[in-house]
């Protein structure tokens, strides 16, 4: 009868891998002639990447891929503060570390003034206070003015660019990803993007972003990397300081899968071989050495030695310590002795009363006492150094198990008393390196599952796919089918394996009987962002027509001043700007004394002629004031 196979273990371990500080690169030629390129900045919650928008430029890549946190301790100065790769390890600083983000939305402009720095500065541009190219920035779907606002003064005012243009980084990646597939503009889809605070729903058509039907969900990598470390943590509590953020962001990019039915994918796990073979064993670093373990002899007798060394120092600190008090008290009693032998009667009586005496003889009585502990200490000592040896050799050769030397021997390696056991009998052996290691099984697959169901987080809101629906319900079914027809799905939180697959089947579910839709996943979900922006940047040129306006979906600093810094200029990849109507209070004239007799309709008739006396440049000015007055 054949055996049965032993089961395969998958035993991984964590590379823990740590980032080097990012170089200071060379100002290519390339990106100074005929015209200065654009850098193109994909300002990501998670990570920034940042590159020359030129096709002499190489590599054909992002120069500088770091991730958005800065760290640096209360008070101290801007040189002092450590960004991105700088950081080699996150976890001992992770108290300390800062980000300009609040969800996906930049608010902590300080901290991104020192992310622009670190950008500018390792791409080569040396020059003090000034950057002469145009910056290609991606910002969040529906960015709030203010916060644009306060963008674009930081990029003119402190770094004086000459042009800026904003746009959504799944945006851009859709376009570039279409272009691509060779699809012609202008393009009409929806957009799944996930990043590393929340996700989107975008819808796109004609070539234009939907902001108003579009929604945002708050589950995505950040909220995974919490769930997963919450249950490794309650599943290992002894294991708590091991189970670290950057560990389980590693569990979660390289070990978790999406499941296409998540309940199905459940009952597999229940078989035991299913668990054996697809568990992953996440090896832990331990030390090899197992406290109270086999200890030879001669290990024994140096740690005993050790310890009766140890208490050797102490005694002999002690009674050097106890010698110089006594001599200190000896020498005070000496000198209220001397008062009274100098006939001081008054001081002497004082310093009695102080010292908490009665009279000379009880004064005499403490002074010979302190002279013969002050001379038996100094024997001691005198003779503990010349013994010091011969006391640890003959405690040494005492046997183990002496009274006198219970004390001293370390709980740790106790005596061999218990009688041994046989040798034919099995003893049960600790595999240390198995007890540091983490059982990784439907924790691969529930962690994922939290942005098509969030409620095991605490979040009560709907699924990324219950979103979709929701949204889809607002157009009229032609719209709806030209939606379907290109479902994109981008985002570093989109690459779990599977996620395709998963985002087809609950498709097929909400979808009518027989209707055609496509999901296509970007080609490099995080990368893609920064490859559109730059493909964009390369095409439209930024250029000042007539009036100093910039082209399309460029900003100048003529264009900042004039309409202010949350002017958006559209363009295929961009937000919608909505300008900010404000509405301004007309101030009341003071009442002339003989316009009381005025009726209501003298009034208004009034205002209506110097109405049209007015200048055509204060028409809208002068309506304005009619209808108040009316």
């Amino acid at each position: 009868m054949a055996s049965k196979p032993d089961p395969v273990y998958q035993i991984f371990s964590f590379r823990d891998s740590k980032t080097s500080p990012d170089p200071i690169f060379d100002l290519p030629d390339q990106c100074l002639a005929p015209t200065p390129a654009a850098i193109v900045i994909d300002n990501g919650s998670f990570q920034t990447r940042a590159g020359w928008a030129s096709a002499a430029a190489q590599p054909d890549s992002p120069r500088l891929l770091f991730k958005s946190v800065a760290a640096r301790s209360r008070g101290a100065a801007r040189s002092e503060t450590q960004i991105g790769n700088d950081i080699p390890n996150l976890e001992p600083l992770r108290w300390l570390l800062k980000s300009q983000f609040d969800r996906n939305v930049v608010v902590n402009f300080e901290i991104q003034e020192l992310m622009f720095d670190y950008v500018f500065t390792h791409l080569g541009l040396g020059s003090e206070g000034s950057v002469a190219h145009p910056i290609v920035l991606t910002e969040a779907p529906c960015n709030p003015l203010h916060c644009r606002q306060m963008m674009s003064e930081l990029l003119f005012e402190c770094y004086h660019v000459p042009y800026v243009s904003y746009g959504v980084d799944s945006l851009y990646s859709f376009y570039n990803n279409n272009t691509q597939r060779s699809l012609q503009p202008p393009h009409t889809g929806i957009i799944l993007s996930s990043g590393y605070h929340c996700s989107h729903i975008l819808p796109v058509i004609d070539g234009r972003f939907d902001a108003v039907n579009s929604k945002r969900v708050n589950v995505a990598g950040s909220q995974a990397a919490s769930y997963l470390q919450r249950l490794l943590q309650l599943k290992y509590p002894g294991h708590l300081a091991a189970i670290t953020l950057s560990r389980v962001e590693e569990l979660l990019h390289e070990h978790s899968y999406t499941a296409v039915d998540y309940h199905e994918e459940l009952e597999k796990w229940r078989s035991p071989e299913f668990y054996e073979r697809e568990v992953h064993r996440m090896q832990l670093p331990f030390s090899g050495k197992v406290p109270g373990g086999c200890v030879s002899a001669e290990e024994r007798q140096e740690r005993r030695a050790q310890q009766l060394r140890r208490l050797q120092e102490i005694n002999a600190r002690r009674r050097e310590e106890k010698l110089l008090q006594d001599q200190e008290r000896l020498d005070r009693l000496l000198a209220v002795q001397e008062l009274l032998e100098d006939g001081l009667l008054d001081h002497f009586h004082k310093r009695l009363v102080e010292l908490n005496m009665d009279s000379a003889e009880e004064l005499q009585s403490y002074i010979n006492k302190l002279q013969l502990a002050v001379e038996q200490g100094r024997q001691k000592l005198l003779h503990s150094d010349g013994a010091e040896g011969k006391i640890e050799v003959s405690e040494l050769e005492q046997p183990m198990d002496d009274g006198d030397a219970v004390a001293l021997i370390d709980s740790d390696f106790p005596d061999d008393t218990l009688p041994e056991k046989p040798a034919n009998v099995v003893q049960p052996v600790f595999n240390m390196a198995e007890y540091h290691q983490l059982f990784v099984g439907t924790e691969r697959l529930r962690c994922p599952e939290i942005m098509f169901q969030p409620s095991p987080t605490g979040e009560d809101q709907m699924g990324l796919m219950e979103t979709l629906q929701y949204v889809l319900a607002r157009y009229t079914p032609e719209q709806q089918e030209a939606l379907v027809s290109n479902v994109f799905l981008t985002g570093g939180n989109m690459q779990y394996p599977g996620m395709k697959e998963r985002v087809e089947r609950e498709l097929l579910a909400m979808r009518p009987f027989q209707s055609h839709f496509k999901v296509t996943m970007a080609s490099r979900p995080a990368l893609d962002a920064w490859y559109g922006a730059r493909d964009w940047a390369m095409q439209h040129p930024p250029s000042e027509g007539e009036g100093g306006a910039a082209a399309e979906g460029w900003i100048s600093r003529q264009e900042y001043e004039e309409k202010g810094g949350e002017y958006l200029s559209e363009h295929c990849a961009s937000n919608v700007f909505v300008p900010m109507k404000i509405t301004k209070p007309v101030p009341a004239r003071p009442t002339e004394p003989s316009a009381t007799t005025l009726t209501s309709t003298g009034a208004s008739a009034a205002v209506t002629t110097v109405t049209s006396a007015l200048s055509p440049s204060c028409s809208t000015v002068a309506a304005n004031v009619t209808l108040v007055t009316s």
